[in-house]
């Protein structure tokens, strides 16, 4: 299962990637007004007039695309376990969602409180994953393993990889 997880995660970031895309087009999930460089022009459906907002989809696509890469650059030198992937994608993913939901205008709030649900549902999920990686790094580092070696005797090794 945490294999098929693992094909899923990066799945996603690219889908999320080009998703983005769907909200500009759409001209939704937008962000606060802004002067930056980096910044879109729409027509306010509420007043009608025309103003500059934070671009959220395209750093959300940019950030997807980045992690996308990283998972592949982790996938392809770094693999220590099944679910690896999964985890880093939920902490990528993570940090993005309470980052970038912090720029938007549409959150929802829980309660009369200040706090955005997708923010403290997104550091949650950060927080899970990076305790999971860290859990199964430590694991891995001390499952030993014996093996004879040209002499006859045996050594003790740790195993840094899982069979994939």
């Amino acid at each position: 299962l945490t294999a098929v997880l693992d094909l899923v995660a990066i799945c996603f970031l690219i889908g999320q990637s080009i998703g983005r895309w769907g909200n500009f087009f759409n001209r939704e999930a937008f962000g606060a007004e802004t002067d930056t460089f980096l910044r879109m022009g729409l027509i306010n459906p509420y007043t009608g007039t025309g103003a500059y907002y934070h671009p959220t989809f395209l750093y959300e696509s940019l950030w997807c695309l980045l992690g996308f890469v990283a998972l592949y650059i982790v996938c392809q030198k770094f693999y220590k376990f099944d679910g690896q992937l999964f985890l880093g994608y939920g902490i990528i993913y993570g940090i993005e969602r309470t980052i970038v939901e912090g720029l938007r205008t549409d959150s929802l709030y829980i309660g009369n409180t200040t706090l955005r649900a997708s923010q403290v549902l997104s550091l949650a999920i950060v927080a899970v994953c990076v305790t999971v990686t860290i859990y199964k790094f430590i694991k891995l580092k001390n499952t030993k393993t014996t093996e004879v070696d040209e002499n006859g005797e045996s050594t003790v090794q740790a195993v840094w990889h899982s069979d994939r």
